[in-house]
């Protein structure tokens, strides 16, 4: 009998590919370093997201999730095959699962769920309500089609999605079609599709338009479609330098198309535009190669224990770091110099800018943070406590 989902588990986990646990948990530690500085206003820049077009370290945390979502998927719904599984079974897990990670993501746009007001205007988009779609539609999608159908999925799903950005006009505005209004976020056609659909249900800092909208999670499927040909690949019943190889190749080939598909679509999360897909699975391909060369090759494994940590429950740690950062960044204020401060602020400029430039400082309580979500992970990992959806 199968455990219901978005549950807690004791239950000794199944052999996992130690390059890919490291993955994840430095993808989940990462998440956790950029998203909770000291302060918004002293950040060093790869630890911000690109102004519009361009990248930085921190714009590729989001699409390696969504890979390493589908190169899990695919292992996952071929052992469950080889375990027995039929279709239906598979496809009732495919959208549990989907609905449940974008729940959580609702729960968290909620969250702390007063005034009630916050309930009319909640944010309905958001990370993992785009990796639970995503997920979904990759996954079903990859279980009722061959491979060659697949590649032709994501190639008109990219290809698709570049023609409708860019010569498509946007309804009301000036400028004509969507490649002379891609530079102005406010105005491109996944901007109008936002507001169109979703009203005032938008992320509250852009107001006019969202990161993760509908039009724009489009190309994310293929991103997760992606991670599911990198699945397959790694799979494979070949020689592990031959897999290597193979990713090395794919990675590089991914990363340069990307680049030059950047000439004419250029690299942007929040667009998540067709070059990005291409470039950050690249990117995520060349990652998982390198640190598969380095464990199982070279042998240099003292170091993946604490990383893996990390890995071993993401939705606890994505949705626990960021309800406790919605409270001590907003919610939970105290008394500090004679006025009500969050409690962040005053751990921030108590503890860490007293003694440390403003950069260093903002770091510092970033990296506090980190290791603050290690000790939480690692006790749950110490009793073999895992939260599975």
């Amino acid at each position: 009998m199968s455990e219901p989902p978005g549950t807690l588990t004791s239950a000794p986990r199944r052999q996992r590919l130690l390059a890919l646990d490291v993955f994840r948990g430095l993808t989940v530690a990462g998440m956790l370093l950029v998203n909770d500085p000291g302060t918004w206003s002293a950040i060093y820049p790869p630890l911000e997201h690109a102004e519009w077009n361009g990248w930085t370290p921190t714009d590729v945390i989001f699409p390696f999730f969504l890979f390493i979502a589908g190169v899990t998927t695919h292992l996952s719904l071929a052992a469950r095959r080889a375990a027995g599984a039929d279709d239906g079974d598979l496809t009732r897990q495919i959208l549990r699962r989907g609905a449940l990670i974008v729940l959580f993501g609702l729960l968290m746009a909620a969250f702390p769920f007063y005034p009630m007001d916050r309930l009319t205007h909640i944010r309905i988009p958001g990370v993992l309500q785009r990796i639970g779609v995503a997920y979904t539609c990759a996954a079903l999608i990859s279980m009722r089609t061959t491979l060659k159908q697949q590649v032709g999925i994501v190639a008109s799903l990219l290809f698709g999605y570049w023609f409708v950005m860019t010569l498509v006009p946007v309804p009301g505005a000036m400028g004509g079609i969507g490649a002379n209004l891609n530079t102005i976020p406010s105005r491109t056609l996944a901007a109008w599709t936002d507001r169109f659909l979703l009203g005032g249900h938008l992320w509250i800092n852009s107001v006019t338009w969202d990161p993760e909208g509908p039009l724009s999670t489009i190309p994310a499927i293929g991103t997760a479609m992606l991670g599911i040909f990198a699945g397959r690949w790694l799979g494979e019943k070949r020689p592990l330098d031959e897999r290597l190889n193979g990713l090395f190749a794919a990675g590089a080939l991914g990363m340069t198309v990307g680049l030059m598909w950047n000439w004419s679509f250029p690299i942007n999360k929040s667009l998540w535009t067709s070059s990005y897909v291409v470039f950050t699975a690249g990117m995520a391909c060349l990652s998982i190669a390198t640190i598969s060369w380095i464990i199982d090759v070279k042998g240099v494994t003292w170091w993946t224990r604490p990383i893996v940590i990390y890995g071993i429950n993401p939705i606890i740690a994505f949705v626990g770091s960021g309800m406790m950062a919605r409270m001590i960044y907003t919610v939970w204020k105290v008394d500090f110099h004679g006025a009500p401060t969050p409690v962040q602020s005053v751990v921030y400029q108590t503890v860490f800018l007293p003694w440390l430039a403003p950069r260093n400082a903002s770091l510092a309580f970033a990296l506090a943070f980190v290791l603050f979500w290690y000790l939480i992970l690692w006790a749950l990992a110490r009793r073999n406590i895992i939260f599975k959806v």
